[in-house]
């Protein structure tokens, strides 16, 4: 038995005895892979001008409050990931090679040991060039000759990495990386949380991969399945199991079926069905729905589907599935993928990409076998946008084999 398999069965010991009688088939192995997002997958990361000077050493005190006191305090302080002061020796080869050959003056500042810094101006699209030439003429030292003032191209956003910050300090500017990513979650908790759910991230996988082919093999839907566990205090518990059911009325929706009863609408409704149960034992109340047809077919339709939902929600008193994890066998479409960010839903795991309809991943999806030669989808990733008023970590579950594919059209909404 391989490590692999010593950690399956391990999580699988620790489980409720609910969760080992539903896990007949063969658990599956894998790797997680965190999703990256749009700021991520850029091809090139975004530069602008910037204006620097340099001054001798005993004026670079002076020159700072000069221009602290000339210019806005967002001016001064838009680029905090650029060291504000660097020594000739410091610059990257190229800027120091264009410097040391545009005069004599220039060339002596940087051989041997200096006595002159550079200093950062600010961005020279917010700065009057003029008007800081002059400021600077009035410092000691800097009088007589022509104030040293150029523009040089430097990247936007700080370095997510600090491999990349010493690249940008070789191309552009003496940079730092501050142990943060400003292009998407921190490193520091994507590898907290990979960690967290490894162990076992191969059972929930496992069980949407049950229930899927479940549903699709009593005609209920794609073979889709969803599942939703808490984990709190280094315990797991299983909250809700839903396969796809679009196809369940068929007599009652389009040619598409009910996107309403993907399976992540159904996992969610399932979830929100339990909140309100304990609420109404809670209230002594009782709330049955009049509805010709509910459209979210959040009532389980497979036994095990009915075996979990009858189970008490562990935490009723918590804002739907705010903290949640989900378990999916495939990435969903950009509805299911809002549904999951206003659900509050704290981690996400998929198996296959929708090159065409998923709505989490952020990569240029361009065309891909699956799809027959049409184009891709617009690469949203959906999971961590600033302009969302809700974030979470997403996954890729890449399975080594253990289980067979579940396939769908390429171009279907999940």
């Amino acid at each position: 038995m391989d490590e692999e398999d010593t950690a399956v069965q391990k999580a699988l010991a620790e489980q409720d005895p609910l969760v080992r009688e539903l896990l007949y088939d063969e658990i599956q192995h894998g790797v997680l892979i965190p999703l990256k997002t749009t700021l991520e997958m850029r091809d090139e990361y975004q530069t602008g001008r910037l204006l620097i000077t340099r001054t001798p050493l005993k004026t670079t005190n002076p020159a700072i409050t000069m221009l602290r006191d000339l210019l806005s305090e967002e001016v001064v302080k838009c680029f905090p990931h650029l060291r504000r002061c660097a020594k000739p020796c410091d610059l990257p080869a190229h800027i120091k090679a264009q410097f040391m050959n545009e005069s004599p003056q220039s060339r002596q500042i940087h051989t041997g040991k200096s006595n002159w810094i550079y200093i950062i101006v600010g961005p020279e699209a917010n700065i009057n060039a003029d008007q800081v030439k002059a400021e600077l003429s009035k410092l000691e030292g800097m009088e007589g000759d022509e104030v040293f003032l150029r523009s040089i191209p430097v990247p936007i956003v700080a370095p997510s990495s600090q491999v990349q910050a010493a690249m940008w300090s070789q191309h552009f500017w003496p940079s730092v990386y501050r142990k943060n990513n400003p292009l998407g979650p921190h490193p520091s908790m994507i590898a907290r949380s990979t960690e967290e759910i490894s162990g076992d991230a191969a059972l929930w996988i496992t069980l949407a991969h049950q229930v899927a082919i479940q549903a699709h093999a009593g005609g209920y839907g794609e073979p889709v399945g969803a599942c939703v566990i808490q984990r709190e205090e280094g315990k797991t518990t299983l909250v809700a199991l839903a396969g796809d059911a679009r196809w369940c009325q068929k007599d009652k929706c389009g040619p598409a079926g009910n996107p309403m009863a993907h399976a992540v609408m159904r996992a969610i409704s399932m979830v929100a069905q339990k909140l309100v149960r304990a609420e109404n034992r809670q209230t002594q109340t009782s709330q049955t729905p009049i509805l010709e047809f509910e459209a979210f077919q959040d009532k389980p339709i497979l036994l095990d589907e009915k075996r979990v939902f009858e189970l008490e929600h562990p935490s009723p008193d918590g804002y739907l599935c705010h903290g949640l994890e989900m378990y999916l066998t495939h990435e969903p479409c950009v509805m299911c993928s809002m549904a999951i960010l206003h659900s509050r839903m704290g981690k996400v795991v998929f198996r296959h990409r929708m090159h065409l309809t998923g709505g989490l991943s952020a990569e240029d999806r361009g065309s891909h076998p699956s799809l027959n030669g049409a184009d891709g989808g617009r690469g949203l990733g959906l999971f961590w946008r600033r302009e969302l008023n809700w974030s979470l970590v997403a996954w890729e579950w890449e399975s080594s084999g253990a289980t067979k594919p579940l396939t769908v059209d390429g171009a279907i909404h999940v």
